[in-house]
């Protein structure tokens, strides 16, 4: 509920104070440090998210410029974090009626106003009221100073709030010069820069670094931004926009220039780091073996000048890099030995335990797998990909209820989530409830309604529910827009079919063939085949279709069905 204007608060409590001058979550974070000190049981459930929003002590991270690099999250992390947080207070709601004033909910930053829009959505149905004022003026603003706003953005990048450390890199770039403080000046321009490819502006990212080299020749600078320059065009440019060549030609200028630092031990980590850009060019260019020479080299220079305990998180990076290596090259063991170090060193990087699942779940350890799932939803915080992945593996091991109630989850953290939503409509199906699946397809965001697999999916169960012309144009509309999906292909066929043109369906299974190596559009295509008559082609689909790996017994059978009744049509040798 929300009801504006009212500027006292019925719960005796002042009002929030939300002004983005007071940094990330602020207000909200302060509401909810107060809930957690009500509610210490319920609080310890959801630590993780409400220590991102509200640690206890955050110490100050090392500036943006400096040679320690900072682990980067994700910029949809506050999206997850906001839906922990909801949980957190609606699970005290049910307890205990709660009225919560805040002001300044207009001039919010965007991780206060992301959380206070998922609270008003979590909260509608319990004994809550949140109650959001606009205007006035605002607290007193933190000191802003540049040695503050240094700290200030330093912070706002650990902890991966960029809309903030955008506010605060362009003040600090506002208050210095190059001329004036040039170290200073180049922590906000880098941070900047950090913040705007987190966002997905990373083309003004790359003018910043265009201005930095315009402006100096400091060879300590020129190396980082030539390094960053790089990994713009390897990474964070749009897909159109990224350009391997130019990536490279800027790592090997940033190897050049590191190459001169006359500190030993600088130079022997700047130039591992700036390496393993190079061993990622490599291995995207099929060249995984030449990368895997690439990390170990590093690896080894690392440990002559780095003592075990220094600098864990950079060394469990490119641990994690030879994993992924190996699992490229189908080196399993060496894969799994490798993120059990990699975790070993850093036990609390959620993305870890995904990539150690998933060996876990290729060589058949369910609970292994399941287990490093449940690390990583913890750590996370709630974060959509091991909630997915760990739906998928209880959908493959019969765990139907607790598919569903995960990719719930995923959806509740990100509504956008196209294959979690695609999988959920599946297994509605599966379980014959038409309605849940369509209602599932048609709750999508309006930005995602025309994808493809949704069109492709709500053609489905439009053709289930016996809309066959509707089902058609659906599935027709997600070819349009996707040749390349032979779920459509099929489930076009099997309408048609329906339909009884089975001419039309045995073509639109022609493309489906091509386009996928299962068994199921072989046999459909069989099923149209015979209905024409073509009892030789018919046959040749289902014995291909018979040989493909990892049948079920069910399809198995029909297969084998399908081929006798094909045999006892085909006509008899002539004497």
């Amino acid at each position: 509920m929300l009801v504006g204007r009212r500027r006292a608060g019925a719960s005796g409590r002042p009002p929030y104070d939300c002004h983005r001058d007071l940094g990330p979550y602020a207000g909200v974070g302060a509401f909810l440090a107060d809930l957690a000190r009500d509610h210490p049981r319920r609080a310890a459930r959801h630590r993780a998210e409400l220590h991102a929003i509200v640690p206890a002590r955050h110490p100050a991270p090392a500036a943006a410029a400096d040679e320690q690099p900072i682990r980067f999250h994700p910029a949809r992390r506050t999206a997850a974090l906001a839906f922990g947080a909801a949980e957190f207070v609606a699970a005290c709601a049910v307890r205990r009626p709660l009225t919560v004033h805040f002001v300044h909910a207009d001039a919010a930053d965007e991780t206060t106003a992301e959380l206070l829009a998922t609270l008003t959505r979590r909260l509608a149905p319990t004994p809550a009221a949140l109650h959001l004022h606009d205007g006035g003026a605002p607290e007193p603003a933190a000191e802003s100073r540049p040695a503050n706003l240094r700290a200030m953005l330093g912070d706002s990048l650990a902890r991966g709030f960029y809309h903030h450390a955008v506010r605060t890199a362009r003040r600090g770039r506002a208050a210095v010069t190059p001329g004036t403080d040039l170290a200073l000046w180049w922590s906000f321009t880098t941070g900047l820069a950090t913040a705007l490819a987190a966002l997905g502006h990373a083309g003004e990212a790359l003018q910043l670094y265009a201005e930095v080299r315009a402006v100096t020749d400091d060879p300590k600078i020129t190396t980082s931004a030539a390094y960053s320059t790089a990994m713009l065009y390897a990474r964070h440019l749009p897909p159109a926009q990224q350009d391997p060549a130019m990536a490279r030609q800027w790592l090997e200028r940033a190897l050049h220039l590191a190459g001169g630092i006359t500190d030993e031990r600088r130079r022997v980590v700047s130039s591992v780091f700036y390496e393993q850009g190079i061993a990622l060019l490599d291995s995207r260019e099929g060249r995984a073996d030449q990368a895997l020479d690439l990390v170990n080299s590093g690896l080894a220079k690392l440990s002559t000048v780095l003592g075990a305990d220094e600098r864990r998180q950079d060394q469990a990076r490119l641990r994690h890099n030879r994993a992924q290596l190996h699992v490229a090259l189908g080196n399993t063991a060496e894969a799994l030995a490798d993120l059990d170090d990699v975790i070993a060193f850093d036990p609390d990087n959620c993305e870890y335990y995904v990539d150690r699942a998933a060996l876990h779940r290729a060589a058949g350890r369910t609970s292994a797998a399941l287990r490093d799932y449940a690390a990583a939803i913890e750590l996370g915080p709630h974060l959509p990909e091991a909630y997915y992945n760990r739906a998928t593996l209880h959908e493959e091991t019969g765990r139907g209820g607790a598919a569903r109630e995960d990719l719930r989850r995923v959806l509740a953290i990100d509504p956008a989530h196209l294959d979690a939503r695609v999988a959920l409509a599946n297994l509605h199906l599966a379980r014959g409830d038409l309605a849940a699946a369509e209602a599932c397809v048609r709750s999508a965001p309006p930005e995602r309604r025309d994808a493809p697999a949704l069109l492709c999916t709500l053609g489905l169960i439009r053709s289930e529910r016996g809309a066959l012309d509707e089902a058609d144009d659906l599935l027709t509309r997600a070819l349009d827009a996707d040749p390349g999906l032979a779920e459509a292909w099929t489930n076009r066929a099997a309408v048609r079919f329906e339909r009884g043109d089975a001419s039309a369906a045995v073509a639109d299974l022609d493309r489906a063939v091509v386009l996928s190596a299962a068994a199921e559009p072989r046999y459909n295509r069989a099923t149209a085949l015979m209905r024409l008559e073509r009892w030789g082609e018919a046959a040749d689909d289902l014995t291909a279709a018979l040989a493909v790996p990892g049948l079920d017994a069910r399809l198995r059978r029909d297969l084998r069905a399908g081929l006798d009744r094909c045999r006892a049509h085909a006509p008899s040798p002539r004497r």
